[in-house]
């Protein structure tokens, strides 16, 4: 009897070993092949979602898709650890961020562009735009300059500056727009109590207006400005040649995601599947 209760003591331990050489628990083990991304809604979560998951889980990864409605969250959670990668922004909107609130993110792969457009819905040409027009552009610095360098683009200022430097300013803004500030999410929202508003592609999309008010104007690239324009895949500082990073950018720069984009957004979302420049 005593020799049979060691018998299976031995047996209870060998297999409690066992479990322990081959990499954990199961809950570890599914831990260690789940990718959890912070996004913004759209197009982000979408194209996540509905083509990137299905990629990882062919080589075995679990996708977590975790969704932001600003653009401060995603990278304040993915500095704190919380997140494996975000996906939103471009280099300049990083690289700002890093600076004035002393993140340590870094890009590691090109994704996407969203044309920034001009909208309205008192508007539908434009031509109609009028002198004194009220404009809203985002708050953020990098994606105000983004905003002013297309209202220069058109025609509608002559130069840059902060809002400070182009109300009432005959030289720089000869037409007499009134800019005004908002934050980025809220474009859509305000849209109603403003002339016209350059608004972000995906909180365009959001807000269904290429289909309810089309795009006045928008953005045309260079090689130059596709490089500042493409939204990027960002990791914290450290972490650009993990399994889990290489893992996403492989998934997220593939045939079925590109084809994805193309047959879903139709050019108002554009695959950029460029590497990321180095810093």
């Amino acid at each position: 009897m005593k020799k049979a209760i060691r018998t299976a003591a031995a047996l209870i331990l060998a297999a409690g070993l066992s479990a322990c050489s081959g990499g954990g628990s199961a809950s570890e083990v599914s831990a260690d092949k789940k990718i959890t991304v912070g996004v913004n809604p759209v197009p982000h979560a979408e194209i996540l979602n509905n083509a990137v998951k299905d990629v990882l889980a062919q080589d075995g990864w679990e996708l977590e898709v975790v969704v932001f409605e600003d653009y401060v969250l995603p990278n304040t959670s993915l500095e704190e650890g919380e997140l494996d990668a975000n996906y939103f922004q471009t280099l300049g909107y990083m690289n700002d961020q890093n600076e004035n609130n002393g993140l340590h993110l870094t890009a590691v792969a090109g994704v996407h562009i969203e044309p920034m457009g001009i909208y309205s819905e008192k508007y539908t040409s434009a031509d109609e735009i009028p002198d004194g027009a009220s404009v809203g552009v985002p708050n953020d610095t990098d994606n105000y300059y983004r905003a002013i360098d297309l209202l220069i683009a058109k025609g509608y200022l002559n130069g840059s500056g902060d809002e400070n430097e182009l109300n009432g300013n005959t030289e720089l803004n000869p037409r007499g727009l009134k800019i005004t500030p908002i934050e980025a999410a809220n474009l859509p929202l305000s849209l109603p109590d403003l002339d016209i508003a350059v608004i972000n592609g995906n909180y365009a999309l959001g807000a269904d207006l290429p289909s309810k008010h089309p795009a006045l104007l928008i953005e045309e690239f260079d090689e130059e400005t596709t490089i500042k324009r493409t939204n990027f895949v960002v990791v914290k500082q450290g972490k650009e040649e993990s399994e889990k990073t290489k893992a996403l950018v492989k998934a997220i720069q593939s045939e079925a995601v590109q084809k994805y984009i193309e047959d879903t957004y139709k050019g108002a979302v554009i695959p950029s599947f460029i590497a990321a420049p180095e810093n």
